[in-house]
């Protein structure tokens, strides 16, 4: 990252290897699929941010290319990277007035209501990073 702005996610999965990373726990989503989702999200709210339209759809969140290799898990975790990097980067740069405006549709509610919404999200499925690294650590003891 170029600034180097570290947060709790970007130190899980950069911690781990891509065969970690694609590692099934039970019926549990991989720690590949759960970024590729979260960064999903991140990808779609940040178009808008950069002034693009809103072209995320839940139904294709999930919908990650298969991981098969190192370069593939690293170049899914510099694109997480960099992306988490610019949207923080745009949200400090947002204007004040822009927060209580309309995120594209009255309906999806304010800027600042899907800030917080993709806190809230992201930090979720940190959470199931989190237990799902420790359980791929603790089997490989």
């Amino acid at each position: 990252m170029e600034n180097g702005l570290r947060t709790p996610i970007s130190d899980k999965i950069t911690s781990i290897t891509w065969g970690q990373a694609i590692q099934r726990v039970g019926n549990l989503n991989t720690i590949a699929l759960l970024t590729f989702h979260i960064n999903y999200y991140l990808k779609g709210v940040l178009n808008v941010f950069e002034g693009g339209n809103l072209e995320i759809k839940d139904k294709y969140s999930f919908d990650m290319p298969e991981i098969t290799c190192e370069a593939d898990w690293l170049s899914l975790v510099d694109e997480f990277l960099t992306n988490a990097e610019n949207y923080i980067l745009h949200v400090e740069k947002m204007d004040n007035t822009l927060l209580s405006q309309p995120f594209v549709k009255e309906e999806y509610g304010t800027y600042s209501r899907n800030i917080e919404a993709q806190i809230e999200h992201s930090y979720y499925h940190l959470g199931q990073v989190s237990l799902i690294k420790k359980m791929i650590l603790e089997s490989n003891c």
